[in-house]
């Protein structure tokens, strides 16, 4: 299984970004996807996910309203559209995968991918 994330760059705030990530080696309308992100000094965090089945997504509350998860079963490929970039959402960005569901808990993931670094100047 690879999970291989692309996209991210250097924004100044206010602009937009969307990351993609790009499925082999499952079938991916069988899991469930989440972004998470890693800024420098601190934990990953939960950012967004997309459920398996019916396509459900759920938001962190710093993002919601700016940021937009959506999935394309057909090319299995999960995407982030980041909108309203504030400087503290510089951070590497990694997309999981999980078996028939989805969450907050990265833990719970059964897939990762290499991260992609966000950079997002003021």
């Amino acid at each position: 299984v690879q999970l291989q994330a692309s996209g991210g760059g250097s924004v100044q705030a206010g602009g937009s970004l969307r990351l993609s990530c790009a499925a082999s080696g499952l079938t991916f309308s069988n899991y469930g996807m989440g972004w998470f992100r890693q800024a420098p000094g601190k934990e990953r965090e939960f950012v967004a996910a997309i459920t398996w089945y019916f396509g459900s997504q759920y938001y962190a509350d710093p993002v919601k309203g700016r940021f937009t998860i959506s999935r394309d079963n057909a090319k299995s490929t999960v995407f982030l559209q980041m909108n309203s970039l504030k400087p503290e959402d510089t951070a590497v960005y990694y997309c999981a995968a999980r078996y028939k569901n989805s969450g907050s808990y990265g833990k719970t993931y059964d897939y990762w991918g290499q991260g992609t670094l966000v950079t997002v100047s003021s």
